[in-house]
């Protein structure tokens, strides 16, 4: 297997910890990784990756008609894909930090002219508020400096009964698996990392990420304290990755 120019990567535990550098990071990291993300996303999850995106999708727009509707942190436009599909007629908008994971992006939307993705992040999102009808974000929260502040900008961007979509990891509750459940993100991410380019620590993140994030127990908690009600929630892998999807009350 041909490998991508070895990363010059930074140690995940040098900056999660510190807002004002984790953006920054995280931005340049998957800078580096888009051309092979969406292959890694699939081989580590066994392929559930695709169905916990299809189900995200499908209970989103369960809820509304979504004439408006924005894909944050939305890499290289997957749940867009499936957006786009289901609701042909729906202006999307795809917001991302990383311009590697947009131009994936754009090349895939090419020929669409109800598809316009913009360079930016969940913490500032570029909409006036009440003016979504959906919201989704793979993956995002966690990565953001400030994932409540990050939740309060999708409230505020949403108009009333608007929906959130979120799929996502999480500390899983039970102490045993939680242990277990980080030393595969770890050990899988870090051997990943070295296959598809030469560096473990190009996926040694989200094991990091993962230990400093909540429960999806707490993550449901959040959701009702920002603003948010009509809460469901699919519990997947024991815990360790959740499918929310609320209303905005």
């Amino acid at each position: 297997m041909a490998r991508c120019t070895r990363p010059h990567l930074t140690d995940p535990r040098t900056y999660l910890d510190e807002p004002e550098q984790k953006q920054v990071h995280v931005t340049r990291l998957f800078n580096l990784i888009a051309a092979r993300y969406d292959r890694f996303t699939r081989w580590f999850s066994y392929g559930m990756d695709t169905g916990w995106k299809d189900y995200l999708v499908a209970h989103c727009l369960e809820r509304t008609d979504a004439r408006l509707a924005l894909d944050a942190a939305c890499g290289t436009g997957d749940i867009m894909h499936r957006l786009h599909t289901c609701r042909p007629r729906t202006l999307l908008l795809g917001l991302d930090p990383s311009e590697a994971m947009l131009d994936v992006a754009r090349m895939r939307f090419r020929s669409a002219d109800n598809v316009q993705l913009l360079k930016g992040n969940l913490m500032s999102l570029p909409v006036a508020g009440g003016t979504l009808d959906l919201v989704t974000v793979s993956y995002g929260f966690r990565n953001t400096p400030d994932w409540k502040h990050a939740l309060r900008q999708v409230h505020r961007a949403l108009a009333p009964g608007g929906v959130l979509g979120v799929l996502d990891f999480y500390l899983p509750d039970r102490p045993l698996w939680r242990i277990l459940f980080l030393h595969y993100l770890s050990l899988m991410g870090r051997i990943y990392g070295l296959l598809l380019h030469g560096d473990p620590r190009a996926y040694g993140y989200i094991a990091a990420s993962v230990e400093r994030y909540v429960t999806c127990t707490q993550f449901s908690d959040a959701l009702r304290q920002t603003g948010f009600g009509n809460i469901s929630r699919s519990r997947r892998l024991l815990g360790g990755v959740a499918i929310h999807v609320a209303t905005r009350i």
